[in-house]
């Protein structure tokens, strides 16, 4: 099968598969609605833009599993302090990306590609590793089903390179399948703090002007 029909289907997998993970998790998307609502108030998603495909910026959305910062907590460094027990939840079961199913079903992701990660990272890419946007952002990625967010930033945009060059169908169900493993068993989950700079092997950190890096 040639590689355009491939994309045609991966789309047409996105939208069928986007529409009915919305309607199914619906109740869950509720419950954690109201969980977040009780526990942090408004606002219950978390929404930052972020570069997708060919660096086009979209705004992803997420449900918010943190607490503003106070007086003299710094965004980035303070992500464990200000996860919250019903966010550490959702992260750790995923549950927090169900809103992003929205954004692919927009078309602004995929269910399967390089995690869209900040808008700063954009400048600070090698050549190979700004190869990462020739493809749709997913949910979920090569990256995220070979050690999630507990291996180095630059054996993660590897990993995502290899992906773009070694793309099918067949691979992103591979990585479809593998990631209800990853899920089940919260393998490779990563809270921020004191093993910031151990994960951030390339610095990334100090050109980001706020927010989680998940």
């Amino acid at each position: 099968m040639g590689k355009k029909l491939q994309r045609v289907l991966k789309r047409a997998v996105d939208l069928a598969a986007s529409s009915a993970g919305l309607a199914l998790t619906a109740p869950v998307m509720a419950g954690a609605s109201c969980a977040i609502l009780l526990t942090m108030g408004r606002p219950v998603l978390f929404r930052q833009k972020r570069p997708g495909q060919h660096g086009k910026v979209f705004t992803l959305l997420k449900f918010r599993t943190m607490r503003e910062p106070k007086p003299g907590e710094a965004w980035l460094r303070t992500d464990a302090t200000r996860t919250t027990a019903v966010g550490a939840f959702l992260r750790k079961t995923s549950l927090d990306e169900l809103p992003s199913l929205i954004n692919v079903l927009k078309g602004d992701m995929s269910l399967v590609g390089p995690r869209p990660l900040l808008v700063d990272y954009l400048s600070q890419y090698t050549k190979r590793q700004s190869r990462r946007h020739e493809v749709p952002s997913g949910i979920t990625g090569w990256a995220q089903v070979n050690g999630r967010e507990a291996i180095p930033f630059s054996q993660r945009l590897e990993l995502d390179v290899w992906y773009v060059e070694n793309w099918s169908l067949l691979l992103d169900l591979k990585i479809l399948l593998q990631t209800i493993g990853v899920t089940v068993s919260g393998s490779g989950h990563y809270d921020g703090g004191a093993t910031l700079e151990t994960v951030d092997d390339l610095g990334f950190s100090h050109v980001t002007k706020g927010a989680h890096l998940n």
